[in-house]
């Protein structure tokens, strides 16, 4: 059995002989991370000498949104003990901070340089004028400032949000809510862990027995206030145990993870609140569906996320629905 110093010493020539059997549609100085993001892109060959070294390289990425996520925890927790720039977006209610910007500043330029090839979706770029697009290409969907309003009022709840899909498809999920250092994490087919304890859903299938989560929103348009009134009542008059707010989509999706609280469901948010989230639901057992009753749709702007696909299913027979503008369509 070889040591590790010997190891090491084959290390550099093991990886020359992968790349030198990659297609001829590599360029041979190409970097270890841009063979391994190439791997599940739909429009680019897929390498197989330096595959076998590396079976899921989607954990590298994992751990490295991890460690981010704790930097910019670290810089929102700073930024809470100075004066703030508050800035309005969309509605008097929709707020954004030099802050957010920073954060989410940091976090595209340091994943950008280790992975150029991958994609990305962040509220803040968005805000000033890019486009969601959303291709099959891995993507990094990111919230930088998940409860600016709480993050501007010192509300303690503030979580940095990183999803990441492959293919349309959540491989995982990261929530920092970093006043509360609780490290929110999920990893397809690998389960849901807040610091490092195992999430699971309640087993509440009994609407009349449950507690759910939703926000007000940010619109103060008098019919969708209107909505969003109207559909809390409905609920609470079926009747059911209560409704919390904790104001944050992606910590309000954890709850349901943590099994704190039963379902949640939201109308008018957008695809970084739910990307980091969604899969930390689903790995701890709990379902999301569209408050149609339909599939779950990330660029749809709505959600169910429940414990259960009946209890789901009871919330959406309640709910008047809100018309929204996609975010593929923005």
């Amino acid at each position: 059995m070889l040591g590790r110093g010997a190891c090491r010493a084959l290390l550099p020539a093991v990886l020359s002989v992968a790349l030198r059997k990659q297609p001829s549609g590599f360029a041979r100085r190409s970097s270890i991370s841009e063979v391994l993001c190439r791997r599940m892109s739909p429009a680019l060959p897929k390498p197989s000498g330096l595959y076998t070294i590396m079976a899921d390289p989607w954990q590298e990425c994992m751990d490295y949104a991890v460690i981010l996520a704790r930097q910019a925890g670290e810089m929102i927790r700073e930024a809470l003990k100075n004066e703030m720039d508050v800035m309005i977006k969309s509605s008097p209610a929709d707020l954004v901070t030099v802050t957010d910007q920073k954060v989410e500043k940091m976090l595209m330029s340091s994943i950008k340089e280790k992975y150029p090839c991958h994609s990305f979706i962040g509220e803040e770029s968005v805000a000033a004028g890019e486009k969601t697009v959303f291709t099959e290409q891995p993507t990094w969907v990111i919230d930088p400032i998940d409860g600016t309003t709480n993050f501007v009022h010192r509300f303690p709840f503030v979580a940095v949000s990183i999803g990441f899909l492959v293919n349309k498809e959540m491989e995982f999920g990261i929530v920092y809510s970093c006043v509360e250092d609780k490290m929110y994490t999920g990893r397809k087919g690998k389960g849901a862990f807040c610091n490092g304890q195992k999430l699971q859903v309640s087993q509440q299938e009994d609407i009349t027995k449950s507690l759910l989560v939703t926000e007000l929103g940010s619109s103060r348009k008098p019919e969708t206030l209107r909505i969003v009134l109207s559909n809390m009542e409905k609920l609470c008059s079926i009747p059911i145990h209560g409704i919390r707010s904790v104001g944050t989509a992606a910590v309000n999706m954890c709850l349901v993870a943590t099994g704190g609280a039963d379902a949640y469901y939201e109308m008018g948010i957008h695809c970084w609140d739910m990307a980091g989230a969604g899969i930390i639901v689903t790995e701890a057992g709990g379902v999301l569906m569209d408050v149609t009753g339909g599939p779950f749709d990330l660029m749809s702007r709505r959600i169910i996320a429940a414990n259960s696909i009946t209890l789901a299913k009871r919330i959406a027979k309640e709910i008047e629905i809100i018309p929204l503008q996609r975010d593929d369509e923005s």
